[in-house]
C-alpha cells in the first residue's frame, strides 16, 4: 500500500475519505471506456443532462449524420433537432460543429490522439480552446482517455467535497479543480478512483437535498454531518 506523510490535516482527510470509499465500493482499473473523440463529444453533451439522455442524443446524432465529417457539415437546425434528448441542444449543436471543424482542420482528421504525447497542462489548454469545452470536460478526457494527472470535478464530486470540508462552502466547481488536485498524490490511477468513488457516493448516499447520512462511511469525517447531527 502507498505510504504517505501528510503535510496538512486536509490532505490526511482527503486520503482517509478516499480509502474508506474504496473499501465501501471497489478499486477500478483506469482503462479508457470510450474512444477519445467519443469521450469528448459525449462529455460536451452530458452537461446538465442524464446519462440516458446523453446516450440518446449521441446515438440520434450519429445515426442521422453517420460520421464526424457529416456532423461537422450538418445544418445547425438539423443537428439541434437530433440532439433534443440532451438539454440545451441549441447551444451544444453549434459548439460541437465548431469543435469538429477546428479539430479536423488542425489535425487533418477527427482525432485527438495526439494529446497522449502532450503534458497535461498543454493538453488542457488545447482542449479548453475548443468551443464548448470547459475545465471539467477537458479534465475528464485527459484523465479517462490519456491517464493524465488531472482531477475532473462534477456536481457530485463538488458536493461531497464541500460537505466533507475539503473545499469551502462558497467554492464553485471550477475553482474546486485547483483546490482538490493538490490534496492527492499526482497518480492518475488514484485521481481516477477518487473521482469515481466520490461521484458514486454523491449519487447514492451524499445526495442533493437530504443526504443519507445513516448509510455513510464518512460521517465522522464530515463537516456537514457534524454541523447537522
Amino acid at each position: 500500500m502507498l505510504q504517505l506523510e501528510f503535510e496538512s490535516p486536509l490532505k490526511e482527510k482527503a486520503w482517509e475519505s478516499y480509502q474508506r470509499l474504496l473499501r465501501d465500493q471497489y478499486e477500478r482499473e483506469l482503462t479508457p471506456r470510450r474512444d477519445p473523440m467519443r469521450e469528448l463529444i459525449s462529455t460536451m453533451l452530458s452537461h446538465r443532462t442524464t446519462h440516458a439522455n446523453e446516450e440518446a442524443a449521441y446515438n440520434r446524432m450519429w445515426e442521422r449524420f453517420g460520421s464526424w465529417e457529416g456532423i461537422r457539415d450538418a445544418p445547425v437546425d438539423e443537428l439541434t433537432e437530433a440532439l433534443k434528448p440532451a438539454t440545451f441542444p441549441e447551444v451544444k449543436a453549434p459548439n460541437i460543429k465548431a469543435a469538429l471543424s477546428r479539430i479536423i482542420a488542425e489535425r487533418g482528421s477527427a482525432t485527438i490522439d495526439f494529446l497522449a504525447e502532450l503534458p497535461a497542462a498543454e493538453g488542457m489548454r488545447w482542449l479548453m480552446s475548443l468551443p464548448g469545452v470547459g475545465l471539467k470536460t477537458a479534465s475528464l478526457v485527459l484523465l479517462f482517455c490519456f491517464a493524465k494527472p488531472v482531477l475532473p470535478v462534477d456536481t457530485h464530486v463538488h458536493r461531497v467535497s464541500q460537505r466533507l470540508g475539503l473545499i469551502g462552502a462558497k467554492v464553485d466547481p471550477t475553482a474546486a479543480h485547483a483546490l482538490l488536485l493538490p490534496l492527492l498524490p499526482p497518480e492518475p490511477h488514484i485521481l481516477y478512483n477518487f473521482h469515481v468513488t466520490l461521484l458514486r457516493h454523491g449519487q447514492r448516499v451524499c445526495v442533493w437535498g437530504t443526504p443519507r447520512c445513516g448509510a455513510c462511511v464518512l460521517r465522522d469525517l464530515c463537516d456537514w454531518y457534524q454541523a447537522h447531527s
